[in-house]
Parts: structure tokens; sequence; C-alpha cells
């Protein structure tokens, strides 16, 4: 299978410079933004801008029935999953591959439930450093896409398909023989990342220092690293290395998401973080009161 044609839904910060670069790669009409009609009135009259420059996208109604796209990509925050499930179903055909950028660790298996697990590859986005503010978008770090099965010991077919594509049009990226395990990786750094600095509503450069928030910061992904343990992924204090230093590569003017959530007034992905290892800690008796305390702070600031 070649991949031709892309659909993307989701026009946060991910999936706007995602967007943005698959736009400037392919044909304008091979690459599909999902949105309704509301969304797309506001995009065309406000504009979606990254770096700068005014983005031209193709823009596709849910209800908009096409030959389906040979890829999916989904960007959207866990909170607008269900919907945005909904809104891709005329997207996903037979041979549809799809691509979960989401934080978690749970994305792959609804949006599986759904459309048929066979068409899912597991995927995590790591090294990007976009803000966004408004409609506008900046980054200096594009990062790359890690994704695969399971267990990428040999490349399954959507596997070779999607590497295939990204070498094609130069795209960065990894698979990793245990998809698995680095998806609890990226879970651990986005626990101690989005929580700590948005309760001390500082960037990446307020832990990327040693201090208070560094500290928090490392404590809550201990905490992820002993519930792996009990669950059988086996993180250990090199995958704590490993994100550290990629940490160490991103703007120190950047925010995660989180932060990003929190300096808006929006709902934030706090119960996708220390929500899910405060339940995973009390299932396995493994105490988390990190993640407990940054899950207070957390509800505290949202209120």
């Amino acid at each position: 299978m070649k991949i031709k044609t892309v659909a993307v839904i989701g026009l946060g910060a991910l999936g706007t410079i995602i967007s943005e670069y698959l736009t400037k790669k392919l044909p304008r009409h091979n690459v599909r933004i999902i949105a309704n009609q509301n969304r797309i009135q506001n995009y065309r009259q406000n504009g979606v801008y990254c770096n700068g420059n005014r983005l031209d996208f193709n823009y596709v109604l849910p209800e908009q029935i096409e030959k389906p796209a040979d890829l999916l990509i989904v960007c959207v925050k866990f909170n607008q999953l269900k919907e945005a499930i909904e809104d891709a179903r005329f997207q996903v055909g037979e041979h549809t591959i799809i691509l979960s950028a989401l934080n978690g660790i749970t994305s792959e298996e609804i949006i599986g439930e759904k459309f048929g697990i066979e068409k899912m590859l597991y995927c995590v986005a790591q090294g990007m450093d976009a803000v966004k503010i408004d409609n506008k978008v900046t980054y200096k770090n594009l990062g790359m896409l890690c994704f695969g099965e399971k267990n990428n010991t040999v490349w399954s077919t959507k596997v070779q398909a999607v590497a295939e594509f990204l070498d094609r049009i130069h795209f960065p990226y990894e698979v990793p023989k245990d998809m698995v395990h680095q998806m609890w990786g990226k879970f651990m750094l986005n626990t101690g990342v989005n929580q700590s600095v948005a309760v001390f509503s500082t960037n990446y450069g307020g832990i990327q220092i040693e201090g208070e928030p560094r500290r928090i910061m490392i404590a809550a992904m201990r905490e992820v690293i002993d519930l792996s343990q009990k669950v059988g992924i086996h993180l250990n204090e090199s995958d704590l290395t490993y994100w550290l230093n990629i940490l160490t590569k991103l703007s120190p003017e950047g925010m995660p998401s989180m932060r990003q959530d929190m300096a808006v007034g929006r709902k934030t992905e706090v119960d996708l973080f220390s929500g899910t290892v405060i339940t995973l800690g009390k299932k396995h008796h493994v105490p988390t009161p990190v993640n407990e305390w940054l899950y207070q702070k957390v509800q505290e600031m949202e209120k």
C-alpha cells in the first residue's frame, strides 16, 4: 500500500504543525483537515497561523462523503476524542491506517473499538515544542513521530507503509522495537512535565534547571516508573534519563499543553495524567503522593 491521501483531525498546536508540514509536501487536495462548519468558518475568517505564516488548508466537513483517506492522524485532546471519532467516520475505509497522537496510553484502544484495532498503529509524538495562543502556533523543534505495532521486531505492512510515506516527505520518525514501553515512557514524561509546568505556572525553562518544579516533576515521573514495574512494562532510571535528555532540547520559552490550557481557562487533561496514575496506584497498591498533590493543585487552579 502506498499512502497518498492524509486526513487530520484536531488543529491544536500539534495538529497545526503536522498539517502545515503535510500541506507543504503533498498536493493540497491530498491533505484533508476535518472540521465542522463553525470551526471552518472561524478558521477562514480569523486565519490559522504557524510561525507567523497564515495557512490555507483543505477543509472537509465530517458529513462529507468521499473516498476514504489512506492515513488518518488524530490530534485532538482526550476530552474531544469521542466527538473526533464520530467526525472522522467517513474518512476511514477498509485499508485506512490510523495514528493517534494523543497523550496518554488508552486512545488506540478507544479508537480501535470504533474503527477496528487492526487499523491502528500505536503512536507517540515527541520532541515538539509548539505553543498555541489563540489562532497562532509557534515552534522551534518539529520533533518526531514514534509509531508501530506493539512489537516491532518484524515490521508489519502498515508500519512499512507509514515509514515509506514519512521517508518520502522527509518527516522525522522512529519505529521502536517495543511501542508499549515507548508509550509508557512518554506518559511518564507528560505526567511530570505537563503537571509541574502548569502547577508552578512556568515553561520548559522552569523545569530544565534545578529547583522545586524540576524536583516535583522527577518525583512524579518516578511514581510512574514504580507503577510500570507492577504492570509488566519495566521502566527504569535509564528511561528517565532518556526522556530528561529530550526535555533539554525543547525551547525554554515553550509550554506543554496543560500549561497552555490553564492559561486560557480550558479544562485540562489532568485525569489523563495524575488521574490515571492515582487510579493505577490504588489498583496495584503503589503509593502516588506526588501525583495526588499535583491532581489536587490542578483541580484547585481549574476552579
